[in-house]
């Protein structure tokens, strides 16, 4: 009988793997962090012991979710003027309130709460772009969970730094302090075409080869964006990244709402990775990505919640059902995009162009033991005919139990062993305080 740290017995396992099984009464094994045996329950009890086992009789075992485009801190501006325009949303409101509020102890607290948020939602891991990363890498390290953090650039001066120079020096001491960290990873974040010149696009493609990092940015998001590059530099935006040599498996452009055939191929032929933000696009009325054309083309695609302040959620289980739901209605094809190629996007798809799928995004040996447990056995998931359909259409957030990230439960029967939930709310409420005095 051989020794691990732990053992997880599930009546369902959905590994995420190409070919789309669902084990039953399966065990995960696991060892220092990682996946060691992935076997029926029966062999595993007789061959493995560990001081803590989970039987998890009702409940089917994930990989956890990764929510691969969010703005974290902005979680403590949800619900902050809502129902406006994109632009008037972030000129009027968003804007200014990030210039008077937004530093180290607004991101940290921010961070907590949408921390807490994921992980009672079963998201493990977050791709963020947002100011003050360093304090966002804080929370993260503490919390256990998972993140790959934005080196954002951005043209004009913010509370963070005062140009592109600074922008990027202080993006390459936050990916020197954690290139070593086994949860922490970083990407180049340029914000957008609109905001970011040629030259910087420059450096950071430079930047980026050099240190094999993914750019991860927002792209087509508005048909307002796309007019206002034909009048400035005579190209839409995709075309004018296509001419600077961005196309390429490097880049995660998020959005993506605006989109002719022939940018769909140009997706296709150089591996560019599409993050689909099925809520955000709606609520702000920013158009539907075509992902079931995109798909067609084999473009990889994964799913962001983008950040609660236009979502107004981090909820990962919602996002999956809309793009699935999203997909059919703009196709009209009802086969698009089914349960398991959602699932798909929100795990194995994420990870692959994070450039971390050697480590996360399935349940398979030698990868990290990030796991969610999902309680299958209420009202809502009956009756029951197939595990990942119910996972996708008919199961919500509050279904999630349990979380594991490298091993370490993070969420145990609902409660969070890492951070302080009263303490998480109290802060935010603080913060919720002082921005509606400045707004009134």
């Amino acid at each position: 009988m051989q020794t691990v740290d732990l053992i997880i017995y599930a009546r369902w396992v959905v590994p995420v793997t190409s070919s789309q099984q669902v084990l039953h009464d399966y065990a995960v094994i696991i060892k220092d962090s990682r996946i060691v045996a992935l076997l029926p329950k029966q062999e595993a009890s007789q061959q493995y012991t560990a001081p803590v086992i989970h039987d998890l009789a009702e409940h089917c075992l994930i990989p956890g979710l990764i929510n691969n485009h969010a703005h974290s801190a902005m979680t403590l501006f949800r619900g902050l003027a809502d129902d406006l325009p994109l632009m008037t949303w972030l000129n009027d409101h968003i804007w200014p309130a990030e210039q008077r509020f937004v530093g180290d102890q607004f991101v940290e607290a921010g961070t907590a709460l949408a921390v807490a948020e994921m992980l009672r939602g079963g998201t493990t891991c977050v791709n963020d772009m947002y100011f003050f990363p360093e304090a966002t890498a804080n929370v993260i390290d503490q919390s256990g969970m998972r993140a790959c953090l934005g080196m954002l650039v951005i043209e004009f001066p913010t509370n963070w730094a005062r140009s592109v120079d600074e922008y990027l020096h202080k993006g390459q001491q936050l990916h020197d302090h954690y290139r070593h960290h086994p949860r922490i990873s970083t990407a180049y974040a340029p914000h957008a075409p609109y905001t970011v010149a040629d030259s910087t696009f420059e450096s950071i493609l430079v930047n980026a080869e050099e240190m094999d990092l993914p750019i991860h940015m927002h792209v087509h998001e508005t048909a307002g964006e796309i007019a206002q590059s034909v009048e400035q530099f005579g190209l839409r935006p995709f075309a004018r990244l296509k001419q600077l040599g961005l196309l390429s498996p490097r880049l995660i452009a998020v959005h993506m709402t605006q989109l002719t055939a022939e940018e769909m191929d140009w997706c296709s032929e150089a591996g560019v990775h599409i993050a689909h933000c099925p809520e955000s696009n709606m609520k702000l009325a920013s158009g539907f990505c075509p992902v079931s054309e995109l798909d067609k083309r084999g473009v990889n695609i994964t799913i962001g919640t983008d950040g609660a302040a236009s979502n107004n959620d981090l909820d990962m289980f919602a996002e999956m059902r809309q793009t699935a739901l999203l997909a059919k209605a703009v196709s009209q094809d009802p086969s698009s995009i089914p349960a398991h190629k959602a699932l798909e996007m929100a795990t194995i798809n994420a990870a692959r162009s994070l450039g971390l799928d050697e480590d996360i995004g399935s349940i398979e040996i030698g990868k990290f033991a990030d796991l969610v447990a999902v309680e299958l056995n209420s009202v809502e998931t009956q009756p029951f005919y197939d595990v990942v359909s119910q996972l996708v259409y008919a199961t919500g957030r509050d279904k999630v139990s349990d979380v594991w990230v490298a091993g370490k439960q993070l969420l145990k029967q609902r409660q969070l062993t890492t951070l302080n939930e009263t303490k998480v709310i109290a802060d935010a409420r603080q913060w919720a305080h002082k921005i509606q005095q400045a707004e009134q």
